[in-house]
């Protein structure tokens, strides 16, 4: 073994893994203590090495640990089951020197402090404990190279991250960060996202979790706080905290809504987040391909924020009730699709916005003023679930349900064909 290789590969180590050029002198000279205490050491013994890096000598010691008569097992005696003797040692001359001989050695020495006795120095360690001591600098320096990659990601869990899809197992997509690979699984992943080997994206890091194999970094292209992230990214006023993300609710791959809020006067929070010419949304919804976004200005007041919530569609009137935190949404009729959404989304992700459930009426405009339409709980045996079931599959009003048939009500989950002739014979009588 040429210990003078070890010097010109110090700095290469350190530099390639992150480590720092002490940790990695450290791994060296453990190394060289396990190599030279298997070729020649005895049973017991602790073995130290010094190893200078710049001519490549290396240096042994013998450590000691001075004892007393006190925290000695008795030889002959047999061993009590009393906590002090558990706590009593076997002497081994080897690792271990009494007080007396010690002082002899070292006047001030004192009871668990070290002595170190120098050993022979050999150059030639043989195959066998050279073999040793490079399993122990590989281990050592994968430990090392570890806690490096923890420590670096160990504070990142939340933010953004760019990486390169490296390869793909099952369901899971491994993905490469420069010094380690993070997981990509299937339930964190854009149900209409293509990912390509090679293909570089940025991804939120979801978690960080410690493993004897390496840090576990587990990554998301669907968590809602990843929209929130490429906006601090493209908004300077996020960043600066003018403008603050209050509330987001996203279905990944379809739509988004975020709730923001300025903290200063002067400052549109919406207009920020829009960016000229749309600049700055777009850009971030580039980014998730092409998922649409909704920005809508927060308020205290329930009633604002969710008439804002409720766009695209124009709210007329919002009803209040704070004891059932519910919202009745009244809005007209020939925006009543548009407030519901595409299998009721836009009204699904309001919800999630805002914190409040809301219940959305179509209604109409007469003389006497607004007045509310008809709803599909005013149907002989509609209730609640039936009724969000029936709005799912497009059905939002007695209307609806009278020019329909009975396959198209079937198409709501939970409704049989029974169900569907008696609701449909309900909206029938209902609407005349």
């Amino acid at each position: 073994m040429d210990l003078k290789q070890f010097a010109s590969a110090l700095s290469q180590i350190s530099e390639e893994k992150g480590i720092s050029p002490e940790k990695v002198l450290e791994t060296i000279e453990m190394a060289l203590a396990a190599a030279y205490k298997k070729e020649y050491g005895e049973k017991g013994q602790i073995v130290r090495a010094k190893f200078n890096p710049k001519t490549g000598d290396v240096k042994f010691s013998q450590v000691k640990i001075v004892v007393d008569e006190s925290m000695l097992k008795p030889e002959d005696e047999e061993e009590k089951e009393g906590e002090d003797d558990e706590k009593k040692i076997r002497f081994n001359a080897e690792r271990h020197i009494m007080l007396d001989e010690a002082k002899k050695i070292k006047k001030d020495i004192a009871v668990n402090d070290e002595l170190e006795f120098s050993l022979e120095t050999h150059e030639d360690f043989g195959r066998i404990a050279a073999q040793t001591a490079k399993q122990v600098i590989v281990q050592r320096i994968r430990e090392a190279e570890r806690e490096a990659i923890w420590n670096e990601f160990k504070d990142k869990e939340g933010e953004l991250v760019s990486g390169i899809i490296q390869r793909m197992e099952l369901n899971n997509i491994f993905v490469d960060l420069g010094k380690t690979v993070a997981i990509f699984p299937k339930e964190e992943q854009v149900f209409n996202e293509k990912y390509y080997v090679g293909s570089r994206m940025k991804f939120y890091i979801l978690s960080v979790n410690s493993d004897p194999k390496g840090p576990g970094i587990v990554l998301s292209r669907s968590h809602p706080k990843m929209i929130s992230r490429l906006f601090e990214l493209e908004v300077p006023e996020i960043g600066g905290g003018t403008v603050e993300i209050k509330s987001i609710a996203r279905e990944a791959g379809s739509r988004t809504k975020i709730g923001v809020y300025s903290n200063e006067e002067g400052i549109d929070s919406v207009g920020s987040c829009i960016g000229q010419k749309g600049s700055r949304v777009a850009a971030v919804i580039s980014e998730v391909g092409g998922e649409k976004i909704d920005i809508i200005e927060w308020s205290e007041d329930p009633e604002i924020f969710i008439s804002n919530a409720m766009s695209p569609a124009k709210v007329t009137k919002i009803e209040i009730m704070p004891q059932r935190h519910t919202a009745k949404v009244f809005v007209p009729e020939d925006q009543l699709s548009l407030a519901i959404g595409k299998a009721g989304q836009n009204v699904r992700l309001a919800a999630k916005l805002t914190g409040w459930k809301i219940d959305v009426i179509g209604a109409v405009l007469t003389a006497e003023g607004l007045k509310e339409g008809k709803k599909l709980e005013d149907l002989e045996g509609v209730g609640g679930k039936t009724a969000d079931a029936l709005r799912v599959a497009g059905l939002n009003t007695p209307e609806d349900i009278a020019g329909a048939t009975v396959e198209d009500l079937l198409k709501a989950e939970g409704v049989g064909e029974k169900t569907a002739e008696k609701i449909l014979d309900a909206a029938k009588k209902l609407c005349g």
